[in-house]
């Protein structure tokens, strides 16, 4: 038998036989922070939830493909606060095309937000509207980063709105910290390595 076979018959057996294996541990962790996977999240009482605006999501909507609709929970409940909607047709040429015609429309964007690599395309508009509101466009396009929507992209938002929002949802969480949880708070803060390592 040549030694090559001998040394791939070697190398072989200490695979099967000699290397602990991570799929074939004793103890398969579940756990880790006190979270379980598999378990409910409203089982745990103590978290905060820090969506300070709730989201609906629509799909196959007047020639766009889906979107995320975004509306407040605390300051103005219900009061729509941005728009993201993605369309339908994804390609370079479409998105020149909504370039021209958003142009026509408002004029020229007010700000350049792409990168240099020519990769993302973003293009974007601020308004003030007759009630003072502050008013954002942006016009997307991105068929390569994986971090952005891929496609043709509109967003339109009330920046004021989404501030007022999350700061309103933070003064109310902070009311809502009673001396318990913030007793429980520290005692969590001194948790040791029950929780720190998976179980």
């Amino acid at each position: 038998m040549n030694r090559y076979l001998l040394l791939f018959y070697s190398v072989i057996f200490q695979l099967l036989f000699c290397l602990p294996l991570s799929g074939m541990a004793k103890e398969v962790p579940h756990e880790v922070g006190g979270f379980v996977l598999g378990s409910d999240v409203t089982e745990y009482p103590n978290i905060e939830y820090a969506n300070a605006l709730k989201e609906v999501v629509v799909y196959d909507w007047h020639g766009f493909d889906k979107g995320i609709i975004s509306y407040g929970v605390c300051a103005n409940p219900g009061e729509i606060v941005k728009i993201k909607l993605k369309y339908e047709n994804s390609n370079k040429d479409f998105f020149k095309q909504l370039l021209r015609k958003y142009t026509k429309k408002f004029g020229k964007p007010t700000e350049w937000k792409g990168d240099s690599f020519g990769i993302l395309h973003i293009w974007k508009w601020k308004f003030v509207d007759e009630k003072n509101n502050r008013v954002h466009l942006i016009l997307q396009h991105n068929l390569k980063n994986p971090n952005e929507n891929i496609g043709n992209v509109v967003k339109l938002f009330y920046p004021d709105s989404i501030i007022r929002e999350q700061k309103c949802f933070a003064e109310q969480c902070t009311q809502n910290a009673s001396n318990r949880e913030k007793e429980q708070q520290l005692q969590r803060k001194k948790s040791g390595w029950k929780y720190l390592i998976p179980n």
